[in-house]
């Protein structure tokens, strides 16, 4: 049985895209990450992003996995 690669990358920016955005949380007070950014906290925004397309290849995986076992059960 094949691994799906949409699993790994989807964990892989699931967990970097959380990080992130705590980071992003954890300094959105601090001045030297506003300072060229147009008081915009980007990490907050990218991590949401990165998260967001991690979810969406996790559920393209499991999606894949569920209409394997599918035609397999047929």
């Amino acid at each position: 049985m094949q691994m799906d690669i949409r699993l790994p990358i989807g964990l892989l920016f699931s967990i970097l895209g959380l990080v992130i955005t705590i980071f992003g949380f954890m300094t959105r007070h601090a001045e030297m990450y506003r300072q060229h950014s147009l008081n915009i906290n980007v990490n907050i925004y990218t991590g949401i992003c990165l998260g967001i397309f991690g979810l969406f290849m996790l559920i393209m995986a499991v999606r894949a996995e569920s209409k394997k076992k599918k035609a397999a059960a047929k």
